[in-house]
């Protein structure tokens, strides 16, 4: 994956819209967070952590590669014991598509879940 540019640039009738990559892959981050069964973001908060520290940026562990076409998001997680892996990491994909594609007007073209670890 390249390493992030400052921002994704929308040309609008009214002017250009600048959405900085980092907003794109918290957005991206916390969609995955959300997930039933996901129990951390590698390189992020862990999500048992209850002590209510949020100072780990949610875009942390996530990595985009933006092109002319769309955007590819890559991010590792770690799933609770109790979670079926394949359907949750599937429905990380689902959850990170929708939001970035919702929330910014970009087209995700594929979204790659690296299942890191189990937490018991």
């Amino acid at each position: 994956m390249a390493e992030m540019k400052e921002y994704v640039s929308q040309p609008q009738e009214l002017g250009t819209i600048h959405i900085s990559e980092e907003v794109i892959a918290s957005i991206a981050g916390v969609a995955a967070a959300e997930v039933e069964g996901v129990s951390g973001i590698a390189g992020g908060r862990d999500l048992n952590d209850k002590s209510g520290s949020h100072k780990v940026s949610p875009a942390r562990g996530v990595r985009l590669q933006v092109t002319e076409e769309g955007v590819t998001v890559e991010l590792s997680i770690t799933v609770s014991s109790v979670s079926a892996v394949r359907k949750v990491a599937e429905q990380v994909q689902d959850a990170v598509i929708s939001s970035v594609r919702d929330m910014t007007g970009l087209t995700v073209n594929r979204v790659n879940v690296n299942v890191i670890g189990v937490t018991f």
